[in-house]
């Protein structure tokens, strides 16, 4: 861990940051284009670690949209998360419209970005603009191996099952009523439970915050049981803990990761202002 390899293109190098997933990308300006082969290859990056740290970076809104957009379709949020000039670009803070901190800080439950889809999201980009002194952590948790480490028999009995992932159930659970106009633009989705990878065909267990229950089963028992395989999947031993830098901009895997945001500074005395954006992923399979 933490030794210099070169990466595939000679134009930057990766420093593995945890045994679990992460890596930190030396040598790239996001302001600037990627040529076709330092695409290809942070990509590779992005399929082996799971989730990629560029430091150090200074992306205004649409140089962040510019640099997404070179790896895939760029989607834009839901209504709640269209406060900013930028559809594409969510501003993810914990500030009123004064610029006072709230107190209040989002997304710390666990969850994958956009699971609620017919195709959830394949990958997030997160821009640090404003941080406090010290945490506000983001935690991810690696669903992969959430899943090759279940016993042998639990992964038989869950083979064939589907999730229902429902946006309205999780902004329920939050003590947030959806309009209408949000119902309709987010039924709820089945996925399989054990989601395979579309890229590298390793399969990941599809849970978290959006996940609603499980075909077939009660709906209390299914709660339950999402329940307990979110506990084993989000072990301290299954998680990256991301500290924050100023200028990080990270960009994860959500077909393979959950995250979280992790409540560890004064949300009513510090600022904590990251811009976000997500890319298009592709229709689940069995």
């Amino acid at each position: 861990m933490n030794t210099i390899v070169p990466a595939i293109a000679p134009s930057f190098a990766i420093n593995r940051l945890s045994s679990i997933l992460a890596a930190e990308v030396i040598g790239l300006d996001l302001r600037k284009p990627l040529d076709r082969p330092t695409q290809e290859a942070v990509y590779q990056a992005f399929l082996q670690y799971q989730l990629l740290v560029f430091r150090g970076q200074a992306l205004g809104k649409e140089q962040q949209i510019a640099f997404t957009g070179q790896f895939g379709t760029l989607e834009k949020h839901m209504p709640c998360n269209q406060g900013s000039d930028l559809s594409l670009l969510h501003v993810v803070s914990n500030l009123d419209e004064r610029g006072v901190p709230t107190g209040v800080l989002g997304s710390t439950r666990w969850h994958s970005d956009k699971s609620f889809r017919a195709a959830p999201s394949m990958a997030t980009v997160l821009h640090a603009v404003q941080l406090p002194p010290e945490g506000g952590d983001t935690c991810f948790a690696n669903m992969y191996r959430a899943w090759e480490t279940l016993p042998v028999a639990i992964r038989a009995e869950l083979e064939g099952v589907r999730v229902v992932h429902s946006w309205a159930l999780s902004r329920d659970n939050a003590g947030k009523i959806i309009s209408e106009a949000e119902r309709l633009d987010a039924p709820p989705m089945s996925h399989p439970l054990a989601r395979p990878h579309p890229d590298t065909g390793r399969r990941a267990l599809f849970v978290g915050a959006h996940a609603s229950h499980l075909e077939g089963l009660p709906l209390a028992p299914g709660r339950a049981r999402i329940e307990a395989l979110e506990t084993h999947a989000t072990h301290p031993s299954n998680v990256y803990q991301h500290r924050w830098a100023p200028g990080d901009v990270i960009m994860w895997d959500n077909r393979c990761l959950l995250h979280r945001a992790l409540p560890n500074f004064d949300a009513a005395a510090h600022a904590r202002v990251l811009h976000r954006t997500c890319l298009r992923g592709t229709p689940t399979s069995e």
